[in-house]
């Protein structure tokens, strides 16, 4: 089983409902695999997945499989079905990656509080 940290994370991770949030494994292929996610792009907005706020949890094995846990800015975006396969085939570039599960989570909601600060300069909110 990794360990979990957010060493890695674009901002604090928040607690609810007992999940942690934006934490991701200390494991040399971390900052590949964010880099990957950061090239994934919304749809709707125009940012990456990861400066969203849309990746909740990464863990990775000593195997190098990889575990994502994700959700999006709203259950019924257009193409919800087609983003855990945007991810994986990311995620699946980066060199040492094993096998790749991306699960889509809904608890707790997105929100703009999951937004890192270059999302929320590029969104006008901050």
């Amino acid at each position: 089983m990794p360990r979990i940290a957010d060493s890695y994370a674009h901002k604090a991770a928040p607690e609810s409902a007992g999940h942690q949030h934006h934490a991701v494994a200390e494991h040399p292929q971390t900052e590949a695999i964010v880099a990957a996610l950061r090239r994934v792009r919304d749809p709707e907005l125009p940012l990456n997945i990861y400066d969203l706020g849309l990746i909740y949890r990464i863990e990775i094995d000593g195997n190098g499989d990889v575990v994502i846990d994700m959700t999006l800015t709203r259950a019924s975006c257009p193409v919800a079905g087609m983003m855990p396969l945007l991810v994986k085939n990311a995620v699946g570039g980066v060199d040492g990656v094993g096998l790749i599960e991306v699960k889509m989570v809904w608890d707790p909601p997105w929100s703009q509080d999951q937004l890192s600060d270059e999302a929320k300069l590029a969104l006008g909110v901050l």
